[in-house]
Parts: structure tokens; C-alpha cells; sequence
């Protein structure tokens, strides 16, 4: 019997291995296509796809001396706002005669590195960090100009934003377990005192306005080992370069998910009847039951200097108008530096076909689950956990309801939570934030190691609130995710949700998965029931209500489509670039399947609803590769697998997800047959 964490690390060393082997054959027939044509489809714009991907440098040879020749100055390197390009002015080191001593000479060549782009990762960012601070305490104007340049480097390539440090930092094992003291052993970085850190702010300050960025100071500490932690941002030129995070927000019935949302994207607190809850409805029998049942989206903006961005709208905490429109979108996405975007899950076990879609289509970042403090984690919210672990998403916990529960029914909450997220199932290592520290740490953090962060709130006293919004506007945007979205490929792109709009036409939506889109670019849309692709074009495109001419790999956008019907087009369908040859529509595939469970046995003809990306249909197996002829729980087997109603597009090296009843099946595809 395959262990689940044996079995998962095989699938995605298939997939990343498969996503590789995507990607070269994308380079070889795009670099074909630029030989064929001087002008391919998806040439145009691709610069804009990378600006906060990549730094272009371009540096200035210094100028013949002569006396109407500018004196230098710190404003002389900026960051142009179009292309992001770090412009010296002047040499990046002095004449021989200046060159400074052993040490800085170090920093100034990790400065450059960085500058340049030849960070490889064997220099360590806490290193970089301290020779960005030495760079700014020499006296040296030059010094200044390179930790200035080294500091835009670091935002460009962190997607517009970077977190500094200043101080000696504590151990995040320590700070994680909450034993942290100033005694503790473990504190790295170089001792700072009060004066340091705001001699230190200012002229960080001062270097980040110079290339149009805001500092914000998102912790500070003056007592024991004084510390403080800066946010650095960068506003991006235009909505369509705005960075997003995608969070799924699931639970059980009534653990409080819609009204957690409401609460962080309208500012007002709930009255304790749900009332915040309304902005997020849909449907009117969702407003009567006051269950969600469809798949909600909402939208939290964060400026340049790190502060929410609620609507300011006289009607937008007002339920009779929220339930009619969402006020504010476009007023958030023009605003906002960061955006985060929640997907509102359905918690009943009547919906769990429409989270479990929302899931798989929806490529969030992370998973919030939401627990009742009074309930626990009963329910859905273990099935939900289960299917995020499944789909290696990374899980953060948010207790609510703590202002109304009983401090021994909490206690054993959390007990509960914690003693789950141990589990051998999970594997996760509970982290309580119950300061802004911690959430600042631990959002850095997140993703790279097995931290589970553990939030308490109270939607209506609001309290932990701060933690969570701390939290969320430090995560690392989705399309940060090189290995997931890559720019450098054809177009695809694919459809979650179809709509007919008056005098617009149809408009779809969905995830761009690779490459970049404009306004006015032909591109094939398919498959049909038949497997053929139509020709189409892209008539105009919103992002977050907010009207932009390109979209990039990684974003969340919708297209308008010309000279299509909305009957023609259905979800988990693609947008792909035009080529000679349009790529396959598949029928039949092959995977490596592990069964979760199980109550009997599987065999040949049995059927299952399979979720796949924004694929999701009714699949029948026709063969498979097990001694015993059947599956059973802790099985696994090489599967073929069929498609009921019609083909679909799909790769190999996806990962998908069957379910019929209690029955869940995890796997990837290893073969198109």
C-alpha cells in the first residue's frame, strides 16, 4: 500500500517533469514561429508581461568632464515607471585610488549582483539585506546610489514590493512557538540601536521615493533588541500589471466564511446576524438561507504604502445595494498596489461538486479554511482540508466566532485543530500569530516550509483582524509562480465562466496558464463536442471590472469574444494562440492513480465525476494496470480513463481529482491515448 505523502511527492516530480518538457517545446515553436514571421501572435505586449518579472539594466558611460556638465546627484538612478528600467548614471565603483576597504568591497559586489541580475542564490537575502544597510551608513556617495539601485533591483524582481529588515531578527522557531525572549539564543543580524533604525528609515525612505516606491513600517520593536521590518512597494503603472493573490476561502456550513470576507472587504464589522455577509450573495435563496451556493468572488486592494483599500461609496456597506451590485471594484483595482482576491466556497455537502470545481479551476495560492470556535473542525471542513492537502495548496486556519464561545469550547477547538494539522494525514506545523511580527515572519515564510498559521478572530468585535490583513498583503502574488505560469510560451487560457452580456457579446472567464493576451488578438477557442477549435478574436478585456489592453500568465482576466455565441462556448474549454496546428482534443488519457477511498471495489466501467484544471466531467475507467483486476482504498494504479460526453483539453502532467459519492481518487496524467 502507497503512502499518501510517498505518492504525492511522485506526482509532482511527474508534473514538474512534464511541465518542463512543455516549455521547451513551447520555446522551440515559438523561436520557429519568430523565424516565420517577424510579428507572431503573442510577440506583442511580451515585454509588458515581463516588467515586474525581470530588471533591465542599462548603464550610462560617464560623461566627458566639462563645465556644463550635471553635478551628481541621488536622483540621478531611477526606475521608469513603463519599463522598469534601473538607469546608473554614474560608475557603479570610484577611481582605483577610492576603493574602500575588504569588507564593503564585498557588499558592493553582492550589490552588484543584484543590480545585474547574477543573483544565484548562493548569497542568502539576510546578507544582502545587511550589505544594502552598510551601504547606507558609508558616507560615500556612490555607496548610497548602489544600495539605492540595489534596492530597486530587489522590488522589480520580487514583483514591485520587498520586505527590509533592520536589527537584530529573532529565530523563527522561537518566534513561531511564542518562547521568544530577548535572552533567547539564535538572533542573527547586526545590533542596532533606536537612533540607528531612523537614520537607517529615512535614508531607505529616501531611496525608495527617488524611484517612485512607498515605505511603510509594517512592525517595530525599541525595547530589548530594537528591530523594525519596512515594507517596500512599488505602485505598478496600470491595473494590468497589478499583482494578485488568489485565496479559497472553505468550511463547513455556517462556520462563518461569507461574513469573514465581508467583514475584510467592506471595513464594517457584522452585527452578529450576518449581516456583513450580504456583499457576497449571488443568488436570492442564498440571501434567505444565508448559505452560499455558487462560487463568490471579492476583492481586497492594498495601496503602496500597505494600507486596505475599502470602498468608499455612501452605498457600500448598505445590504439592499450590495445584493444588486458590488460597489467598487474598479475604484479597489485603480487604488490598489496589491490585490487579493477571495474565492467564497460553498460549505454544505450538497455543494461540494461546485468547491470542489472552484478548487481545481480557480489556481488560488492558498486555502483558508474557516472553523467555528463553538463547532470545531467537524464536517466538511476535514473534507475540505483533505482535498487541499490533495492538491498540494497550502493551508492557512482561521478560527472564528471567538467572541460568543465558551474559552473551554475554544480551548478544545484548538486543541482539535492542532492535534489534526500533526496528524501523519497533514504533516503541518501549527503556528499561532497573535502579533504582527509573527504574521509579517510567517507570511514571508509561508509556502516554503510546512507552516500552518492559526488565526483567532472575531467579525464582530474585530479582533485579530489586523493579523490576518497583515498576513494576506505580504503573500507573494500568483503569478509569481514561474514554475506554475510561464510568459514565455504560447497563449493558453482557461474558461471557468461564460456569460452573455448585453451589446457586449459573449465574455468568458477565467486563468491565464501561460503566456500573454491584447486586445485585438485572433486565437482559437475549443474543443467543441467534435474536438475542433473555432477561430476568434479579442474584442476588449476587464480585469477586476477595471478596462486593460493586456493580460499575462498567471492573471485572472475576462475576455469579450467577437462573432461567438454563449451556447458555443462551455467551462474548461481554452483560448489558445493560432497555429498551424491546433493542439489535440483528447477522449481517452492514461494516469497514475492513488484511491483515497473507498467502501467496495473499482473496476472496469465504473464512473466518477473527474475534476481536472477547469475540466469537469463524468469519466468512465476502460482499463487498468493492477494484479487483482480491482482498487480498493490505499491502491494505486496505472488507470485509463474515458470522457462520457465530449473531449477536452488536457496535458499531460495535470493533476486531477475524481469523486463519486464518498469515493475520492488522486492522480496525474501520465499518457494521452
Amino acid at each position: 500500500m502507497t503512502s499518501f505523502q510517498a505518492f504525492q511527492t511522485e506526482i509532482e516530480d511527474i508534473h514538474n517533469r512534464e511541465l518542463s518538457k512543455r516549455r521547451i517545446q513551447g520555446s522551440v515553436a515559438m523561436a520557429k514561429e519568430k523565424k516565420d514571421s517577424k510579428d507572431p501572435p503573442w510577440s506583442e505586449g511580451k515585454g509588458k508581461a515581463d516588467e515586474h518579472r525581470k530588471v533591465n539594466i542599462s548603464i550610462e558611460p560617464r560623461a566627458k568632464e566639462n563645465e556644463n556638465r550635471d553635478p551628481p546627484s541621488r536622483g540621478k538612478g531611477k526606475v521608469d515607471e513603463h519599463k522598469k528600467v534601473i538607469v546608473l548614471r554614474e560608475p557603479l565603483v570610484k577611481e582605483k585610488e577610492d576603493l574602500p576597504s575588504k569588507g564593503r568591497r564585498k557588499a558592493v559586489e553582492h550589490a552588484q549582483g543584484i543590480v545585474l541580475g547574477e543573483h544565484d542564490g548562493a548569497i542568502g537575502y539576510s546578507e544582502i539585506e545587511e550589505d544594502i544597510l552598510n551601504l547606507l551608513e558609508s558616507q560615500l556617495p556612490n555607496d548610497y546610489e548602489m544600495a539605492r539601485d540595489t534596492i530597486a533591483a530587489l522590488i522589480t524582481q520580487n514583483y514591485g514590493e520587498y520586505v527590509l529588515r533592520i536589527g537584530s531578527q529573532p529565530p523563527h522557531a522561537l518566534l513561531f512557538s511564542g518562547e521568544l525572549t530577548d535572552s533567547s539564543d539564535g538572533w542573527t543580524g547586526t545590533e542596532k540601536t533606536s537612533q540607528d533604525l531612523d537614520t537607517l528609515r529615512q535614508r531607505i525612505t529616501d531611496a525608495v521615493e527617488e524611484i517612485g516606491g512607498k515605505v511603510s513600517a509594517l512592525c517595530e520593536v525599541r525595547t530589548g533588541h530594537p528591530r523594525i521590518s519596512l515594507l517596500l512597494r512599488l505602485p505598478p503603472p496600470s491595473v494590468s500589471l497589478t499583482p494578485e493573490v488568489r485565496c479559497a476561502v472553505v468550511g463547513n456550513v455556517d462556520s462563518g466564511k461569507s461574513t469573514t470576507l465581508g467583514v475584510l472587504t467592506r471595513g464594517a464589522l457584522d452585527d452578529g446576524r450576518g449581516r456583513a455577509r450580504v456583499s457576497l450573495f449571488r443568488h436570492k435563496h442564498e440571501i434567505e438561507t444565508g448559505r452560499t451556493s455558487s462560487v463568490g468572488m471579492e476583492i481586497l486592494g492594498f495601496g503602496p504604502s500597505g494600507n486596505p483599500i475599502l470602498p468608499t461609496t455612501a452605498n457600500s456597506s448598505d445590504p439592499d445595494v450590495i445584493r444588486r451590485e458590488k460597489l467598487g471594484w474598479e475604484e479597489i483595482s485603480i487604488q490598489a498596489a496589491k490585490i487579493v482576491s477571495f474565492i467564497d466556497l460553498a460549505g454544505h455537502e450538497r455543494y461540494l461538486k461546485t468547491t470542489l470545481y472552484g478548487l481545481t479551476s480557480g489556481a488560488p495560492s492558498c486555502v483558508i479554511l474557516i472553523v467555528g470556535a463553538n463547532a470545531g473542525l467537524i464536517g466538511m471542513s476535514k473534507e475540505h482540508l483533505s482535498i487541499a492537502l490533495a492538491l498540494s495548496v497550502p493551508v492557512v486556519v482561521c478560527i472564528t466566532k471567538i467572541d460568543m464561545t465558551p474559552p473551554h469550547v475554544a480551548a478544545e477547538t484548538v486543541k482539535q485543530v492542532v492535534k489534526i494539522l500533526k496528524s501523519p494525514g497533514c504533516r503541518k506545523i501549527p503556528v499561532f500569530v497573535k502579533s504582527t511580527e509573527t504574521s509579517v515572519e510567517i507570511a514571508t515564510s509561508f509556502g516554503k516550509d510546512k507552516l500552518c498559521p492559526i488565526f483567532q478572530v472575531s467579525n464582530v468585535t474585530g479582533e485579530g483582524l489586523d493579523y490576518i490583513r497583515t498576513f494576506l498583503n505580504l503573500l507573494p502574488s500568483s503569478e509569481a509562480d514561474t514554475e506554475k505560469f510561464a510568459v514565455d510560451q504560447p497563449l493558453e487560457f482557461s474558461i471557468t465562466d461564460v456569460w452573455s452580456v448585453p451589446y457586449v457579446g459573449t465574455v468568458v472567464n477565467g486563468i491565464v496558464n501561460s503566456g500573454s493576451a491584447k486586445t485585438g488578438d485572433a486565437v482559437l477557442l475549443g474543443p467543441d463536442a467534435n474536438g475542433n477549435y473555432l477561430s476568434t478574436v479579442i474584442k476588449s478585456m476587464q480585469r477586476k471590472r477595471a478596462p486593460v489592453t493586456t493580460a499575462d500568465a498567471g492573471q485572472c482576466v475576462a475576455f469579450a469574444l467577437k462573432r461567438v455565441r454563449k451556447a458555443a462556448v462551455r467551462k474548461g474549454m481554452v483560448l489558445v494562440s493560432k497555429s498551424e496546428s491546433p493542439p489535440r482534443a483528447i477522449r481517452q488519457f492514461e494516469g497514475q492513480v492513488l484511491i483515497l477511498y473507498h467502501n467496495t471495489t473499482l473496476q472496469r466501467n465504473y464512473q466518477a465525476m473527474l475534476h481536472c484544471g477547469a475540466v469537469r466531467q463524468t469519466v468512465k475507467i476502460i482499463g487498468m494496470d493492477h494484479p487483482q483486476g480491482v482498487l480498493r482504498t490505499g491502491d494505486r494504479a496505472t488507470v485509463q480513463f474515458e470522457f462520457i460526453s465530449h473531449p477536452e483539453f488536457v496535458k499531460e502532467g495535470m493533476k486531477l481529482l475524481f469523486r463519486e459519492g464518498k469515493t475520492k481518487g488522486l492522480g496525474v496524467i501520465t499518457r494521452l491515448l
